[in-house]
């Protein structure tokens, strides 16, 4: 039977990339690198290309996707085995290959070292903390040796785990972290050595991990040649993408997995790199060709999917100026005589009424809400616009809600699962033992010793004496890890068991305990996804939901709302229309983030990831004031800003520019707007407020 061409939706660059090394390229050998242009397919490429090897040969089983989430992975499987269904006539799910090693590199690390534990030092039924557990445990180790007393200030639990994290996901010597992230941290650099020595004991006492040793033990694996060489032979093919979001250790994996590049595909683009704060480097994906025994073959994506032309124009103006880049000129099909607007306002109240008219003007037109965006470098450059929002009655979502697992019902819960499953993790147990009425801190502290000194610490756990006025609570508290600790009890009964004796906890803490109870709710139907409690722990801890229910979301009573984001937050979407808030020097660039030229340069980035969000309408707000209090000798005063130096005269023909009537003119001595005053829009407002 004849099946349609399954590549015959892709356009040639997308082609060239999907079928490398297969048909008549079977000989090329080489890695791949697709510099993947925003909007230009990535995620359905990199689906076919997958779709091909295996079409041509390639084991499913043998295949290592990865990603940086659980849903982009899920999201890729679909993809493929729509491709495959088209391609070989394949009918129902059960008849396409599955992708078992499709994942994030934590999620998939942490299966590696599970699996080989004993031959590197794991003991593999260890658990996983997540940020907030710890941070608890690098406050509750550097209290411990005595840095909570010290007579000046010493970096605080959180700025402690940053430096740790940063040290170990950059490769970077502490000194060198130090001087240049935390320079205020620099006269603690012993202290700190001694610190993160006595928390990797702790860790390991406990039997935990934390984030950065999904990674970090990943790599040591790889530079271990037996180690290296027996796990990458488990792998024909090792795809991976947004690769511009990788750090050094993330690049040692891959190059231990793979030292010849032979099978080995990334995808992303440097331009899009704008997330060093995590630690990744753009380094990554600029050295990438010639990291390998063998240069990689680059396949560049161009054709943009997404905006229209005069915004991709003003984008590529934007990143044409960036000091090192794989070129590439984006452009599309999409013809429009509506230029990428460069918009002058007198202040930032002037700022937030005018998009609150153009989103409300755009709303007329026919463009909803949803389809509406407004990003800015920091969440605070949102608040006048918030307020003003609110005046008019306009819904509107931010995005940067209390996540999930930050919830404190959410981590009791899941402290409770933590415990059963690893009886020495300290942090879980002295969350759960405090739980129950009439035990504190010290009692909690004096169970987890007696159990960190017995061999069975089940048992140490059941024949603990708590004080008087605890008793009946932890009856029932100790009457639960029993049945939890039952190996013949099935999962999710383990969840069942847990929320069962939580709710009461839950009714007895808190006056919102409906609006939470809804959060427990839906970690009991997430767990019921999962194959077994280890399972649910790793992965929900590695790719927790994004917001809990009381928190963040769609307004209740509308069915429709503008999104607020931050950049960062923005990255991999896309609206019809996008105003860009603040986009003048000490904002985009921020003035945190002007120290050198790495920064800056990342800064430029971050403003070329906001305009290629937009499909159709583009604006970028230029705020000439700035209302700053507390100025010292002069009181409260306005500051004048200029506009951001990534939209520079030279490129000023690709905006039209539009200014406020009261923006046009600067009073005497203040900067002048750098844009040329092109055209007015006169908006007959007043009335109507």
């Amino acid at each position: 039977m004849q099946h349609p061409d399954p590549l015959a939706s892709l356009n040639p660059q997308q082609r060239e990339a999907a079928t490398h090394g297969t048909g008549d390229t079977a000989g090329d050998k080489r890695p791949l690198l697709v510099i993947a242009g925003a909007g230009s397919g990535k995620t359905n490429t990199l689906a076919h290309r997958v779709a091909t090897l295996i079409r041509h040969g390639a084991d499913a089983q043998r295949m290592m996707l990865l990603t940086f989430s659980r849903r982009a992975a899920q999201e890729m499987e679909r993809r493929v085995g729509g491709v495959l269904q088209q391609a070989l006539g394949l009918q129902g799910s059960n008849a396409l290959p599955n992708l078992p090693w499709s994942g994030t590199f934590h999620s998939l690390g942490a299966r590696l070292l599970r699996e080989y534990a004993p031959r590197i030092g794991l003991d593999d039924n260890f658990t996983i903390h997540d940020r907030g557990d710890a941070e608890d445990l690098m406050g509750m180790v550097r209290h411990d040796i005595g840095f909570s007393e010290t007579k000046k200030r010493f970096p605080l639990k959180g700025t402690c785990l940053g430096i740790y994290s940063r040290v170990l996901n950059t490769r970077d010597p502490l000194a060198l972290v130090l001087q240049q992230v935390y320079p205020w941290c620099s006269q603690w650099e012993d202290e700190l050595k001694k610190l993160f020595g006595a928390y990797v004991e702790a860790k390991e006492q406990q039997n935990v991990l934390d984030y950065d040793d999904l990674l970090a033990y990943w790599a040591d694996m790889m530079a271990e040649p037996t180690l290296a060489a027996e796990i990458g032979a488990r792998f024909d093919h090792l795809l991976v993408d947004e690769y511009q979001d990788t750090n050094k250790l993330q690049a040692e994996i891959i190059l231990g997995l793979k030292p010849t590049g032979e099978g080995v595909t990334v995808v992303g683009d440097d331009a899009q790199s704008i997330y060093s704060f995590r630690g990744a480097t753009v380094r990554n994906i600029l050295d990438f060709p010639h990291q390998f025994a063998q240069p990689a073959r680059v396949v560049t994506l161009e054709r943009n999917y997404r905006s229209t032309q005069p915004i991709l124009d003003a984008s590529n103006a934007v990143i044409a100026a960036a000091r090192e880049r794989h070129a590439k000129n984006l452009y599309t099909e999409k013809a429009s005589s509506q230029q990428a607007q460069l918009v002058l306002v007198p202040d930032e109240a002037q700022q937030a009424r005018w998009v609150a008219d153009e989103v409300l003007r755009c709303r007329e037109g026919g463009t909803v809400l949803k389809q509406q965006a407004v990003l800015f470098r920091a969440s605070h450059h949102s608040a006048g616009l918030e307020l003003e929002l609110a005046r008019r009655n306009i819904p509107f979502v931010k995005f940067g809600g209390l996540k999930f697992l930050e919830a404190a019902h959410v981590k009791d819960v899941m402290a409770v699962l933590r415990f059963a499953q690893n009886p020495r993790g300290r942090m879980a147990g002295f969350r759960v033992v405090q739980l129950v009425p009439g035990i504190g801190a010290a009692t909690a502290t004096r169970l987890l010793d007696a159990m960190a000194e017995a061999p069975d610490p089940q048992a140490a756990l059941q024949s603990f004496e708590p004080p008087a006025q605890a008793k009946d609570g932890w009856s029932e508290l100790a009457a639960l890890f029993a049945k939890l600790d039952d190996s013949e009890l099935a999962w999710p009964a383990d969840m069942e068991l847990a929320k069962s004796w939580y709710l009461p906890q839950l009714e007895r803490m808190h006056d919102d305990a409906q609006v939470r109870k809804m959060d427990i709710e839906q970690l009991a139907r997430l767990a019921a996804s999962y194959g077994s409690r280890e399972r649910f722990l790793t992965e929900l801890t590695l790719d927790p939901p994004e917001v809990t229910s009381d928190q963040s979301g769609p307004p209740l009573r509308d069915e429709d709302y503008l999104i607020l984001s931050t950049i960062h937050s923005a990255k991999g979407q896309e609206w019809k229309s996008v105003h860009v808030l603040n986009c003048v020097d000490g904002c985009i660039p921020s003035d945190m983030a002007t120290g050198t030229t790495d920064e800056i340069e990342e800064e430029r980035r971050l403003l070329y990831v906001a305009m290629t969000r937009a499909k159709e309408h583009l604006h970028l707000m230029v705020p000439q004031r700035f209302y700053v209090t507390q100025q010292s000798g002069g009181g409260d005063r306005h500051m004048y800003a200029g506009r951001t130096r990534f939209v520079s005269d030279a490129m000023l023909a690709q905006f039209e520019q539009v200014v406020w009537p009261e923006a046009v003119a600067s009073p005497a001595g203040q900067p002048q707007p750098q844009a040329p005053v092109l055209q007015v829009r006169q908006r007959a407002r007043a009335a109507w407020r």
